[in-house]
C-alpha cells in the first residue's frame, strides 16, 4: 500500500503553534506517512503586525513555509489543523482558509478523510477545547472522520486534553509534554488514515 499522504495545516502568529506543528511533523514522518507542513496565509494588517516584535519576527522566521492551498486538501488522506484561541475559537487566518473551500466540499472531495486539531490559548482554560470542538462543527460538514489523540498514550494523562494536543503559550514554548502528545496525536492520525486506506484498496 502506498503510504499516507498527511497535510499539517496551521496559523501561528508568534510560533507556539508552529512548534506543535513541527512535532507533528515528526510523528506523521516516524509513522510512515508523507507530510506536507502548510501554514495559511496572514491576514492581520501589516500595522498590527509590526506592533508586536516577536510577531514580525516569526513571520519572517518561516517565510519559507509553503502556503496551504486547495490542492494540499485534495492530496491528503488526513489533515490535522493547528490554530491559536480566538475568543474560543480557530484564528480568522484559519477560518479564512477554511471558508474557500466550498467547492471542495460541493464536489465530495473532502468526504471520508481523517481530521483531528491542535491548538494553544495564551491563559490555561482560555478556549482551547472549544476551539478545537468549532473545528470539529467544520469536519462534520465535510463528511470527514475525526481522529482524537484521546487517553490512548500515557503522555497523554500528563497533556490532558483528549480533544487534540494543547499549550498554554503564556507559560512558554511548549515543552517535551506537549511536543510528545503532537507526535503522538499525529501517529495516531496516520495509523487510522492507514487502516481506512488499507480497506478501501482491499
Amino acid at each position: 500500500m502506498e503510504p499516507v499522504n498527511v497535510a499539517i495545516i496551521y496559523y501561528s502568529a508568534t510560533g507556539t503553534v508552529h512548534a506543535l506543528a513541527q512535532a507533528a511533523v515528526e510523528g506523521a514522518v516516524k509513522a510512515g506517512a508523507h507530510v506536507r507542513l502548510r501554514k495559511v496565509a496572514e491576514t492581520a494588517p501589516p500595522e498590527a503586525i509590526s506592533a508586536r516584535p516577536e510577531w514580525a519576527r516569526h513571520l519572517q522566521d518561516t517565510a519559507d513555509v509553503a502556503e496551504a492551498g486547495h490542492d494540499d486538501l485534495d492530496w491528503a488522506d488526513a489533515v490535522l489543523f493547528g490554530t491559536p484561541t480566538r475568543f474560543g475559537n480557530p484564528a480568522s487566518q484559519l477560518r479564512t482558509f477554511i471558508d474557500t473551500t466550498g467547492g471542495l466540499w460541493y464536489q465530495g472531495r473532502l468526504a471520508d478523510k481523517v481530521y483531528s486539531a491542535f491548538t494553544a490559548s495564551n491563559t490555561a482554560h482560555g478556549g482551547q477545547e472549544s476551539t478545537l470542538l468549532a473545528l470539529g462543527n467544520t469536519f462534520y460538514h465535510w463528511g470527514g472522520i475525526i481522529v482524537p489523540p484521546g487517553y490512548t498514550d500515557p503522555v497523554q494523562f500528563q497533556s490532558g486534553n483528549p480533544y487534540g494536543t494543547s499549550h498554554v503559550a503564556g507559560d512558554g514554548p511548549p515543552g517535551e509534554v506537549a511536543l510528545r502528545a503532537a507526535r503522538h496525536q499525529a501517529r495516531r492520525v496516520v495509523e487510522a488514515a492507514g487502516a481506512l486506506k488499507a480497506g478501501r484498496a482491499a
